[in-house]
């Protein structure tokens, strides 16, 4: 169990890492988005076009990166949307294991299949070199790869997430919030 909760440790320090860049990302977002806004009524004063579609496509892929990379963040950090009417109320042992049967049986299956039916659409958009519909607009095999990478990663993180969770479960490992709670 020392060996998977390693590997655990790696992939947990892995998307820290990721979901530290995406903060970063988000202030990319912002500024190229107020230059959007800016740009355009400047563009208008000054009679010259200070924006492109580029620009404002830059922005929205950085919005699908955030959200695509920050998916396995969360996870690590159990900032993910959970309907915890009956979950809340129970011990750390029926939290773990309920977390270890989600994450194999509905998480990593639809990461899988999610993977699986996109495949050939962004293998097809990368051969071609998509291109966006838009002038100036920007390719779109990038962004249509951040969906297997974000994926992927998720996959990473729910195997990290099962293991320290079956570790919780046969109490080989103390929840992180009972070391905070209990001073250890």
């Amino acid at each position: 169990m020392q060996k998977l909760l390693r590997i655990a440790s790696v992939i947990d320090t892995i998307n820290e890492w990721i979901g530290r860049l995406t903060y970063w990302l988000v202030l990319a977002m912002v500024f190229i988005g107020v230059w959007n806004v800016v740009g355009r009524y400047l563009g208008r004063f000054f009679g010259q076009n200070l924006t492109s579609n580029g620009l404002i496509e830059a922005q929205w892929y950085l919005f699908d990166i955030v959200f695509l990379l920050g998916a396995a963040y969360a996870l690590k950090h159990d900032d993910h949307v959970r309907v915890d009417i009956f979950y809340k109320n129970w011990g750390t042992k029926g939290k773990a294991l309920t977390n270890f049967i989600g994450t194999f049986i509905f998480l990593i299956p639809f990461c899988i299949m999610v993977i699986y039916f996109s495949w050939t659409t962004i293998v097809d958009s990368c051969l071609i070199w998509e291109m966006s519909s838009d002038p100036g607009g920007l390719p779109r095999c990038p962004i249509k790869v951040m969906i297997l990478v974000s994926y992927g990663l998720l996959i990473l993180q729910g195997i990290s997430e099962g293991i320290k969770n079956w570790a919780i479960y046969t109490n080989q490992l103390i929840p992180q919030e009972e070391i905070h709670n209990n001073g250890l």
